[in-house]
């Protein structure tokens, strides 16, 4: 496996790092065991990232790279713009499937809140995500979806807040699956300003 450095990509690479966050945390995490999740040897990811930490900013890197080419076309070919923000919410969390997973997660976004360089690309993240949930409520309220006058920048904060509570709370009570969490309080969220009842 060492004659082959160069026959992983490193997006394979991230990809496996995010796994591995998901099932033992970034505390947990090492270059061994991202490198015997793709098959290579830890030297190889020493080679390309250096250490931990550059691996953590690679996949950080990453990740806001990722949310800036996913939220360019959000409705990604969906007839309904609520239906591309329940997909897009349930995407944003796709991840954490399992509270374990969530809270390993979570565990990294603790570290984006400390480290500056990690907390750049984390607010890259959510600043696209953003632009992407007003985008969609826009065209939900130029579709008939939600009424004319919604005030798509609130509601779009509210959204997020919603994703990350809902989040939090499932992990905790462990009630039904984290997607139809997510669905039955995007309802709750956006019924109020529907002009009947697209999101039931």
């Amino acid at each position: 496996m060492a004659g082959r450095p160069r026959g992983v990509d490193d997006s394979v690479i991230l990809r496996a790092a995010a796994e591995v966050i998901g099932k033992v945390g970034p505390a947990g995490l090492t270059l061994a065991a991202v490198a015997d999740e793709v098959g290579l040897v830890p030297g190889t990811l020493v080679q390309r990232f250096g250490s931990k930490r550059g691996l953590l900013v690679a996949l950080a890197r990453r990740s806001a790279h990722e949310a800036e080419a996913h939220h360019e076309r959000p409705r990604q070919g969906r007839p309904s713009p609520l239906e591309a923000l329940r997909a897009l919410a349930e995407e944003s969390m796709a991840l954490m499937d399992t509270p374990e997973r969530f809270a390993n997660h979570l565990a990294f976004l603790c570290m984006d809140l400390i480290d500056p360089e990690l907390h750049e690309y984390a607010l890259s993240v959510h600043e696209a995500q953003r632009r992407a949930i007003v985008a969609l409520l826009e065209e939900a309220v130029a579709e008939g979806e939600l009424r004319a006058g919604t005030d798509t920048v609130a509601l779009a904060g509210s959204v997020q807040a919603l994703i990350a509570g809902t989040g939090l709370t499932w992990a905790l009570d462990r009630q039904g699956t984290l997607p139809e969490r997510l669905r039955r309080a995007l309802t709750g969220l956006l019924s109020p300003h529907t002009p009947s009842k697209e999101m039931s």
